[in-house]
């Protein structure tokens, strides 16, 4: 294989990760591991982290996974799938928990329109406190309907 395909594997990898990412939101998270997610719709402790945070491992040790044997006996295409859903951590991390959560202070004057719109879906995935009825599970992707509500002032 080439440098663009193994770039190609690494890109789609990360698009994919979108939808796995709704699947596990919607179906995992908000489904049969809701106690662990529970406190990110229902924060009760005044902590750093939360139960939720644990997620993070759902994705990373299938990328760990997916590096060792990516390089074993030498690099191919399993290396480059997890570096896909890397991207796709490293994406998660600083939209999601940076600029919508802001648990950490940087970005704190970004205006971009879609990250406004973003935020705005994420902020009616939020309004609803228990595991069903939820809407808006994926993170990169935004419904039209968030980019007309917030900029048809």
């Amino acid at each position: 294989m080439n440098v663009l395909s193994y770039m190609l594997i690494t890109f789609i990898t990360f698009l994919c990760m979108e939808g796995i990412t709704w699947l596990t939101h919607k179906y995992v998270m908000h489904g049969f591991l809701w106690y662990l997610h529970e406190d990110h719709h229902q924060p009760k402790y005044n902590s750093f982290f939360e139960k939720n945070d644990a997620f993070f491992l759902f994705f990373a040790i299938p990328s760990a996974l997916l590096f060792y044997f990516g390089l074993n006996p030498q690099i191919n295409f399993l290396f480059f799938i997890g570096l896909g859903i890397l991207f796709y951590g490293i994406a998660y991390f600083l939209v999601h928990d940076v600029i919508i959560h802001r648990r950490f202070k940087w970005f704190n004057k970004v205006q971009w329109r879609y990250l406004q719109a973003l935020r705005k879906g994420h902020k009616v995935h939020h309004k609803h406190l228990g595991k069903e009825d939820g809407e808006c599970f994926g993170l990169l992707y935004v419904p039209m309907k968030y980019f007309r509500e917030k900029y048809q002032k």
